[in-house]
């Protein structure tokens, strides 16, 4: 009681600091309400600590508190950012910055407030004239040579959140030196530090004429015009779920020349309340309702959804009995690789040196593939940046011809250095396109992949663990299983350990060697004699660790047979679980 009793006046003492004529009166009164109530709770959670500026930004609630998104934390984020670009590029005469925002409540406000600190900092800034996607606030940044960006977004999280990206010169989101040298900026700041005054002449802004140079750019990775032209009338319905994609996704499958384009009217309304779904989120079957809806009243070919910042697609398609499946994203992932491997070998585009990557808790049927067609594959840490950064690597001298993660991120362009549901969803009909072309599905061509490189099924446990107690909960459990590691999986013995946190790999033999990846990290991985795959990691945003299991079977040796390669690998996963004590 004495503790609570203490937290409470720690919250009350930081919240009259909002009191004070810094703040604008709206502030100032949500904030004397939430002192007036004899219910601390919404007191406690506005102010109990301050919102972090992580590596990959920030993500919170919305309202008014240290905890949460509104335009003072977003100013002290600007305001360290800003003084870490004159700190970093002190030598230029002028830095720049392009600023974008997604369709979430208060997005434009906050994407106002980031340019007028840039500017109020010396700082030019390109500002979108409207919401825009996400992966061309990264094109921009690369198109007009700025030095950084700001993408104000939380992306699929509920509709209450919003959040803030920080992009460097290359296009990608933050990484080390810069992301810990912008956090150790924006901790300094305090509130009468930040310069809100606007620089109105440093403040350009952009809109259609990079609309138009990024959407030229991604027809360019089109690997065959010609399938398209025989199957233009191909049966697409696209839902933006009420968020960026509406601005950009049908225009590009135009342009690929895709022209039975069906969009869900009721979700080509800009919303940040997406009022159509119970989470605006392209995993969740939930959120492909209405699309499914319209693609059962005009027999379509293809269900495809982005995320309110359209740099994720979700799918839908029928299967071989007519009935309507969601692909996961590991499906995703390997459908898109799989054809731009296939194809870009038919017409003879592939040149020696094209690389692809996936993140390690991605399948490894991609690795199958990429053996047996001798294109380099390389493993990276979960999140884009990683992606971006072997892009980066190997820039003039290699060329990546795709990447993608088990989250429904992929990005077929060098051009962009974060995920793109703009190309994912052209692609996606150009794949759909060369599949009818060849009397098939999509359905059909996933069977054909499992067919050729053997079965796999992906499953993910969050155990969630809330509050102090919980992360401790966590830390122990990754330490357990670093001390008494399993010895076998749903009754497969394994063969080989990695400790990302150590990068040391152990195999059965007991022979010990060094895992080559640019930093540490808190993951574990285990693969066993069968081919079942393991990862083991806590989540860096939510309070829950994640388990990523794989398993295979190489049985199948028709479509017929997937029913059945099902129905084990769900009894393979419950075994697994077991083992794992899930």
């Amino acid at each position: 009681m004495e503790n609570n009793e203490q937290l409470i006046a720690l919250c009350e003492a930081k919240a009259r600091q909002w009191l004070t004529p810094a703040f604008d009166t709206e502030t100032q009164k949500s904030v004397q309400e939430m002192l007036g109530k004899e219910d601390k709770t919404d007191l406690i959670e506005s102010f109990y600590k301050d919102l972090e500026f992580g590596t990959g930004g920030l993500r919170g609630i919305m309202g008014a508190g240290t905890n949460r998104m509104n335009i003072y934390t977003v100013g002290l984020a600007t305001q360290g950012f800003a003084n870490y670009l004159r700190k970093n590029f002190a030598g230029r005469d002028c830095i720049s910055v392009v600023v974008c925002h997604d369709c979430r409540n208060n997005s434009r406000l906050f994407a106002e407030t980031v340019a007028n600190v840039f500017s109020a900092n010396g700082i030019k800034v390109y500002l979108f004239d409207d919401m825009r996607p996400t992966p061309e606030c990264s094109f921009a940044i690369r198109h007009l040579k700025c030095q950084a960006g700001v993408n104000v977004t939380a992306s699929h999280n509920p509709r209450e959140y919003n959040g803030y990206k920080a992009y460097w010169e290359d296009g990608a989101q933050v990484l080390a030196p810069h992301d810990t040298g912008i956090i150790d900026e924006v901790n300094k700041v305090k509130i009468a530090d930040v310069n809100f005054e606007g620089n109105k002449e440093l403040i350009n802004i952009i809109g259609e004429e990079i609309d138009k140079i990024y959407l030229d750019r991604i027809k360019e990775i089109c690997i065959d015009p010609e399938v398209i032209k025989r199957q233009k009338d191909l049966k697409i319905v696209y839902t933006p779920l009420h968020g960026t994609g509406m601005t950009l996704i049908p225009r590009s499958l135009s342009l690929w020349g895709f022209e039975n384009v069906h969009c869900v009217k009721e979700q080509m309304v800009k919303s940040g309340d997406f009022p159509t779904v119970v989470s605006p989120n392209p995993e969740n079957g939930e959120a492909l309702t209405l699309a499914l809806r319209d693609a059962k009243e005009m027999d379509a070919d293809i269900v495809m959804a982005s995320d309110p910042d359209a740099d994720r697609v979700g799918m839908a398609c029928k299967n071989d009995k007519g009935e309507w499946i969601l692909i996961n994203g590991n499906q995703t992932c390997l459908l898109f690789l799989y054809y731009i491997i296939t194809n870009r070998k038919a017409k003879g585009l592939m040149k020696e040196g094209d690389f692809i990557v996936k993140t390690i808790v991605t399948t490894e049927v991609i690795k199958k593939i990429a053996d047996k067609q001798n294109i380099e594959m390389r493993d990276c840490y979960t999140g884009f940046k990683w992606i971006a950064r072997e892009i980066a690597l190997s820039e003039g001298k290699q060329q990546y011809i795709g990447g993608g993660e088990e989250s429904y991120g992929f990005l077929a362009e060098d051009f962009v250095r974060d995920k793109d549901a703009v190309s994912a969803c052209s692609l996606l009909a150009e794949i759909c396109a060369y599949a009818k072309d060849n009397g098939k599905s999509l359905y059909d061509i996933l069977m054909d992949i499992y067919i050729e490189y053997g079965y796999s099924k992906e499953f993910t446990v969050n155990v969630v663990k809330p509050g102090k107690s919980g992360a401790d909960e966590i830390k122990q459990m990754m330490a357990d299983f670093r001390s008494n590691p399993p010895q076998e999986l749903g009754g497969s013995p394994i063969t080989v350990w990695k400790d990302y946190q150590s990068l040391e790999q152990t195999c059965a033999d007991g022979t010990k060697s060094k895992i080559d990846m640019p930093t540490t990290s808190n993951v574990l991985q285990w693969f066993c004699e069968d081919g079942t795959k393991v990862s083991v990691r806590p989540s860096g945003t939510e309070p829950k660790i994640k388990f990523y299991i794989e398993v295979k079977d190489s049985t199948m040796k028709c479509p017929n047979c997937y029913t059945r390669c099902e129905n084990g690998a769900v009894e393979k996963i419950e075994a697994v679980k077991k083992s794992l004590n899930l």
